[in-house]
């Protein structure tokens, strides 16, 4: 009865708005209930994947380094002009053989002319004895004539000395490691000419843990596994440092193989293996 007292109008338009909500709900889809699992986890943060751990280095492998027992570096005494270089990389050289010439043809020169100088004033030297010995010339003149010549000699010295510069020889005997000039190249003083290592048996260098005075000492042997080779050697403790490192608490070696190993070369590598209780 009181539905069809609402005005006619009223009624369509309340029937329009309940015919539109019933359309929005048929359009809108209810996601089922594994769709809605799915994106709850997709929101949350993946778990972080765990990194196998790389194996750690064992803390008391010891680092082996061979090295000569004599090392330097040439370098040049003079200013001039490179003539002739005598060596080569990985050249042998014997001991106060001539490796580098340079050109010196302005201090044969100048001993020459020092030489004349000298021969000059030891004729005025002589003179001036004769002359004192007539009473024609004082001790002062004597005096001054005999200081001359010294000058002279002296300059003669120099002039050698300075010749001898011109003639680079090794100083000992060894293998050139590097050159670091050309012929007909043009020096400086100090300027480095070539690098030379000894030709004899190399020193092994490393570091220990210092807790390990305990047991090791000059001589102790142990065995050296070289990377260069793949071979293992045997070794003797020779030196020890007088100072421990107080920061890496670690202290320096020297060491010698027992036998010479001609295919070791300097600066070659690997690790020493003592025989020791952590």
């Amino acid at each position: 009865m009181r539905w069809n007292m609402i005005h006619p109008w009223r009624k369509a338009a309340a029937l329009a708005v309940f015919s539109l909500s019933a359309a929005a709900l048929a359009q809108s889809p209810v996601p089922p209930a594994g769709a809605k699992l799915a994106a709850q986890s997709a929101a949350k943060p993946a778990a972080p994947v765990a990194k196998a751990a790389a194996p750690a280095e064992n803390p008391d492998t010891i680092r082996v380094l061979l090295t000569p027992e004599l090392e330097t570096t040439l370098v040049a005494q003079m200013v001039g002009r490179i003539s002739s270089l005598k060596v080569e990389l990985g050249g042998k050289v014997q001991k106060g053989k001539a490796v580098i010439g340079f050109d010196c043809g302005e201090a044969a020169a100048r001993l020459n002319m020092a030489q004349a100088e000298y021969n000059s004033a030891r004729e005025t030297l002589n003179a001036k004895e004769r002359l004192r010995k007539l009473d024609a010339a004082g001790d002062m003149e004597v005096t001054l004539a005999a200081a001359g010549a010294d000058k002279a000699k002296a300059a003669i010295a120099m002039s050698r000395a300075q010749l001898a510069q011109c003639t680079v020889v090794a100083p000992f005997t060894g293998r050139v490691v590097k050159v670091h000039v050309k012929p007909h190249q043009g020096v400086n003083v100090g300027a480095p000419l070539l690098e030379m290592i000894s030709d004899g048996p190399l020193k092994l260098r490393l570091n220990i843990p210092s807790r390990w005075l305990r047991q090791v000492s000059v001589g102790t042997p142990f065995e050296v596994d070289i990377n260069e080779t793949g071979r293992t050697y045997q070794a003797k403790v020779t030196l020890i440092n007088a100072r421990v490192d107080a920061v890496a608490q670690t202290i320096e070696l020297e060491a010698r193989m027992d036998k010479a190993e001609p295919e070791l070369l300097a600066g070659m590598s690997g690790i020493a293996r003592f025989k020791v209780v952590p």
